[in-house]
């Protein structure tokens, strides 16, 4: 039987969109989407996020007899749509959802609405879809058309996979067998993102093959997308954000994070900072999830910090600017997540923090996937590596990868375009890489790479006498931060791949054998690694001051009081205060112990036991100096009272193992002593003498802690150098470090 035509009884689109939304004409393709979906087609739509994709089912169904289903993924969407539709119509019944945080009676209510012919509009998850009562119940109903909201988690291709979505061409097809109303519905399916693999998996498995397909341009020329580096420091991340925010006083915003444990930290930290922000993420009851997207909605709060579960649906036009704290895992998911920017066509600032760190992680989290499962995601995740790390333009990569040309080779409104890097000709570079992973059997990562290039004779390299290769300390002379960039630009050109498996081995392909054959010109960005901090402020894009300098005569004073302290107690100079923390009071100038606690590396012990003459030199300074504080950029941290924390220390007050102590978080043992570090910088005292009575011999305990006495750096690798690399190792110096600055610094 072919699709029926929607009976709408003769309404005009034209007046029903004015009548009902107030709107005088559509935005791009929604008047022939419509009509395609009233002449009764299956109907595929691929529109921005912005350009408007719920009118296409909403102003059909208000216009047509029975009722529409729309499929919808979330709940917090389901709502806020539902809310939205009742405000255009005279009955609540117009629109409901039906889901699992309804109540019994709920459900009924919304059955009887149904039966009597007063809803137009139901809202519906795919799992409560699926249920043998829905289906038995909806057979029974007059339906309109089918909607499938979010189409692209049909797909295992698309960024936000729902397998439940896969059977929804099999439950339409049920319902319609069973239906007592005669009628064959059409289907329309909706997506803001979908490569051409995603639109054909979607229009395959819907089996619309004879659907009308409209697709809307991806470009949306009022966002500006930028990608900055993240730094090990999470702090100064933080510090970034919250400048970026004071400077966007007022504007809404979107942070997502990839994690439970960050969207809270993050939230809280902007609260402490005065920024009126909530968190989001399923781990949150259904009630605190809808409150906080209300309070959104309702500008109660301005910032909304989320997981990517947030936003999906969300209609608030005047969403300012989207900060990824963590890359997403795929170009889609970034796409729809930036698009919820500037979606009334105003203003959208995209920024998204980067660091390969992050993606060791993400990598991490794949070893226990099937092998499909795990070719797709590193496919996905490696088309965001090569976005984050390119030079060209971010739109041009964002529209190739939806299979659209951009003719302009400037956008003018990313950081590429406005900024761009000066590239290097770098083929016989990327040779030379190939051939050190073939000397070294394929067997090793990134890092062992480049040292073995660099000539860097350490114990792995001594042990494996890789230090005997011929292309050992050939690439001297340029820097680790070039050859691990030309290592990345040889897996962005599809020479290698990173083997999960194996934990992040390199190995080439037929391409990269290929090239070692026949050689062609390759350009490397020279600043293209991210481990340094190249964070340029756009200021013609966000009209904002960049970074303060560093105040080199107060640093000085502050060096002199620091000397003199270290010599009355017998310590090194950086027990009592690194020098990032001398150089953060020098760009804060805190002047009450409250805000010396806020500046990085000072926790209360610290503030408490040496701030006094420090905060009186910055107090005079400041005043003779007549110096404006900027008193409103104070990045305040969370006490350092945090779950992870209070775990650490105490585990060690309990003489655990920092085995154990690490393997109870899913933590390297690497991390935990990077979290060790960041307690006993702030002043907090641990004990960790038991651990290293049992794994240092006292002897190297003595030379190890004569050298941190002596010399006056904390920079463990000087440390190392001056043991002797071959004789002690690093984990060695960092542990007997953190027990240095316990015992004497705190």
């Amino acid at each position: 039987m072919s699709k029926k035509e929607l009976q709408t009884g003769g309404k005009d689109i034209f007046v029903e969109l004015k009548r009902v939304f107030g709107f005088e004409k559509f935005k791009g393709n929604q008047e022939s989407v419509i009509r395609s979906l009233i002449d009764g087609n299956d109907t595929f739509v691929i529109m921005p996020t912005g350009g408007g994709k719920s009118m296409c089912y909403q102003l059909p169904a208000l216009m047509s007899e029975g009722t529409a289903i729309i499929i919808s993924p979330l709940i917090a969407l389901m709502k806020n749509q539902v809310d939205a539709i009742r405000n255009f119509g005279a009955e609540n019944g117009i629109a409901h959802f039906l889901n699992s945080s309804l109540s019994k009676i709920e459900i009924q209510q919304v059955r009887d609405d149904m039966t009597n012919g007063i809803t137009k509009l139901l809202y519906v998850a795919p799992e409560s879809l699926i249920k043998e009562e829905n289906v038995e119940f909806l057979s029974k109903i007059n339906i309109s058309f089918f909607a499938i909201d979010e189409a692209h988690c049909i797909s295992e291709w698309g960024h936000d996979f729902r397998p439940e979505y896969r059977k929804l061409r099999e439950i339409i097809n049920a319902i319609g067998e069973r239906n007592i109303v005669e009628q064959n519905p059409p289907i329309i399916a909706l997506t803001a993102t979908a490569t051409p693999k995603v639109q054909q998996d979607i229009i395959k498995n819907l089996a619309m093959e004879n659907a009308k397909v409209f697709i809307s341009s991806f470009n949306r020329p009022n966002l500006y997308y930028e990608v900055r580096h993240k730094s090990k420091d999470l702090m100064d991340t933080n510090k970034k954000i919250i400048k970026f925010i004071k400077n966007n006083f007022g504007k809404s915003g979107i942070i997502y994070c990839l994690s439970r444990k960050r969207v809270e930290e993050v939230a809280e930290i902007l609260c402490l900072n005065g920024i009126k922000a909530l968190p989001y993420h399923a781990g949150l009851d259904a009630a605190t999830r809808a409150a906080n997207q209300d309070k959104f909605i309702m500008e109660e709060a301005d910032v909304i910090v989320a997981t990517i579960a947030f936003g999906m649906g969300i209609d608030k036009p005047d969403v300012r600017f989207v900060i990824h704290y963590d890359m997403p895992k795929s170009l889609e998911g970034y796409y729809q997540e930036t698009g919820r920017a500037g979606r009334d066509d105003g203003e959208g600032q995209c920024i998204a923090f980067y660091s390969e760190r992050d993606i060791a992680r993400l990598e991490k989290f794949l070893i226990d996937k099937s092998v499909s499962e795990r070719e797709v995601a590193m496919e996905l995740m490696n088309e965001t590596i090569s976005y984050a790390e390119s030079s060209v333009c971010r739109r041009i990569n964002l529209l190739h990868y939806f299979g659209e040309e951009m003719h302009e080779n400037n956008c003018g409104s990313c950081d590429n375009c406005l900024h761009p890097k000066t590239k290097k000709e770098a083929s016989e570079d990327i040779q030379l890489v190939l051939e050190t992973i073939i000397a070294t059997s394929q067997l090793f990562k990134i890092d062992h790479i480049a040292n073995i290039i660099m000539g860097v004779n350490n114990t792995q390299i001594k042990t494996c006498k890789h230090h005997k290769l011929e292309q050992f300390g050939v690439g001297v002379d340029k820097n680790e931060m070039w050859w691990k960039a030309v290592i990345r630009q040889a897996i962005i050109e599809d020479f290698l791949v990173k083997e999960i498996e194996t934990y992040g081995t390199l190995k080439i392909t037929n391409e990269g054998l290929a090239f070692l054959k026949h050689p062609r010109p390759i350009l490397v960005p020279e600043d293209h690694d991210y481990s340094d901090d190249t964070d340029d402020d756009n200021v013609a894009i966000f009209n904002h001051a960049k970074e303060s300098a560093v105040d080199n005569v107060l640093f000085s004073i502050l060096k002199d009081i620091r000397k003199g302290i270290a010599t009355k107690e017998n310590l090194p100079p950086y027990v009592i205060f690194e020098d990032r923390s001398l150089e953060d009071m020098t760009i804060q100038y805190p002047i009450t112990n409250e805000e010396m606690k806020s500046i990085v590396g000072v926790g209360l012990s610290k503030a408490q036991k040496y701030a006094t003459p420090f905060l009186a030199a910055i107090k005079q300074y400041v005043e003779e100096n007549e110096i404006e504080r900027p008193a409103d950029m104070v990045i305040r941290s969370i006490p350092n009272k945090s779950g992870l924390k209070v775990y650490i220390i105490t585990s060690i007050d309990k003489k655990l193992p920092l085995e154990d102590i690490a393997r109870g978080k899913n933590l390297e043992l690497e991390e935990l002593i990077t979290e060790m570090e960041s307690i006993v910088s702030a002043g907090t005292k641990i004990d960790i003498s038991y651990y290293l009575d049992e794994v240092i011999d006292q002897y190297r305990q003595q030379d190890i802690l004569d050298a941190l006495r002596q010399m006056q750096t904390d920079n463990v690798q000087e440390v190392l150098e001056q043991l002797g690399e071959d004789e002690y190792e690093e984990w060695e110096i960092r542990l007997m470090r953190i027990l240095f600055l316990s015992k004497y610094g705190n």
